[in-house]
């Protein structure tokens, strides 16, 4: 992990097109900026871990249909 030092209105870039800016510092809040291309989608963390559950559910759905399917296979 890279650990930097910005004040408000100081950025970091990350490659050519996304930059993270800091927009203001409230006691122990940090307001940021994030500027990305529209194909770079960008989430709170909470909200990413969310939707990655809620697309892994189909997955471990089907798995399980699979393995019953497979089962039945085996019992004729």
């Amino acid at each position: 992990m890279l650990v930097l030092t910005r004040k408000t209105n100081q950025s970091i870039m990350i490659g050519d097109d996304i930059e993270v800016s800091v927009l203001a510092i409230m006691g122990e809040k940090v307001r940021i900026g994030i500027e990305a291309p529209r194909s770079v989608p960008v989430f709170r963390k909470e909200v990413y871990l969310e939707i990655r559950q809620d697309t892994a559910k189909p997955e471990e759905e089907r798995k399980a249909v699979d393995q019953a399917l497979d089962k039945l296979k085996e019992g004729q």
